[in-house]
């Protein structure tokens, strides 16, 4: 009982850190060019990460879910050494300042825990399969394809929105930092619809392995519980990557904020309805190189702050996974 009790404990952590990182960057935008205060913007961001989870469906809840193919007794730990993973990856990056993926941090974990406790077998690899992506190759080719469609979009976006505006006067100014609000939101939905499930389908798992649910459908409480603590994280330390996504990435304008914000949303309310889950990080970050490009100055661009952030994505997946490894002998003593 301890243990489950921890690992719930440890999904909800896991959540919260995930708002340091991903949910702030559903409103680093907004903020950052100045068109929304940080407490509204968090208002916005709290309404809409709850309402994602709620009206997407649980197909991204189901594919994090099936990862780990251990035996109902092994579960809760094995479960509970990869969030302690994920959690200690996040909070690390997070101190540092530096947009980690909270979802490559998660299925690290998970992996390096299931490799300890039943080997190679007991994880579900997956791929393609029916035109869908499945297990964890499944997902690593949904996050490595993400930030080049956010990245593509961006620059595209940008581009004609450039063209089209060419001649405009000032009051264009007005509606397109109205604009933002609306993209800012439907960023913030996506988001709860992606990375809220992920939450989720974990604390199924757990729901299911304990005995207390019957099938991996979580109940409402569960999503509203997780969409709100994506929004705590926002607000109790996500400016720290607010500043970084939002100012040192490159100079911003609403014009290259609503572009951003629209691409990234694009993509990632595609992934969750493919029920492919998506790195709300990379996807923003890379979108917002896009808008670099998208204006023909890639000189503007702080190539070194986005090596640094490409560093942490390639490094998040194997520190999270040895992380969860050297915890699982204590989760196993007291699941």
């Amino acid at each position: 009982m301890t243990g489950f009790v921890l690992a719930i404990a440890m999904a909800f952590a896991f959540a919260v850190t995930n708002g340091f990182h991903d949910a702030a960057n559903a409103i680093a935008t907004l903020v950052s060019t100045r068109v929304a205060r940080p407490l509204p913007a968090v208002m916005l961001a709290a309404v809409c990460n709850m309402l994602g989870p709620l009206f997407v469906g649980a197909a991204v809840a189901r594919t994090i879910a099936s990862i780990v193919q251990v035996p109902v007794s092994e579960e809760i730990a094995v479960v509970g050494a990869g969030l302690t993973g994920a959690v200690a990856w996040n909070v690390f990056t997070w101190l540092r300042g530096l947009p980690s993926s909270s979802s490559h941090a998660l299925v690290g974990g998970l992996v390096g825990a299931t490799l300890v406790a039943a080997g190679s077998q007991a994880v579900n690899w997956g791929g393609i399969e029916g035109g869908h992506l499945v297990g964890v190759i499944g997902i690593m080719i949904g996050l490595a394809v993400s930030p080049v469609l956010g990245f593509a979009a961006a620059a595209l976006l940008t581009r004609v929105m450039l063209r089209i505006l060419r001649r405009a006067s000032s009051r264009v100014h007005g509606p397109i930092r109205k604009g933002q609000w609306v993209t800012s939101a439907w960023l913030a939905f996506s988001h709860g619809s992606n990375d809220a499930q992920k939450t989720v389908g974990i604390i199924a798992a757990l729901l299911f392995a304990h005995g207390s649910i019957q099938t991996l459908h979580a109940q409402v409480w569960v999503e509203l519980a997780c969409g709100f603590a994506l929004t705590l994280g926002t607000a109790m330390g996500g400016w720290t990557i607010v500043r970084t996504i939002g100012t040192r990435i490159t100079r911003l304008r609403p014009l290259d904020g609503l572009a951003s914000q629209a691409s990234s949303a694009a993509v990632i309310l595609s992934s969750s309805f493919l029920g492919a889950p998506v790195s709300t990080t990379q996807v923003v970050s890379s979108s917002i190189v896009g808008t670099g490009v998208g204006r023909r100055r890639p000189g503007h661009v702080h190539w070194r702050v986005v090596r640094q952030i490409l560093i942490t994505w390639l490094t998040t997946l194997p520190a999270a996974g040895l992380l969860a490894a050297v915890t699982y002998p204590f989760w196993r003593w007291i699941a």
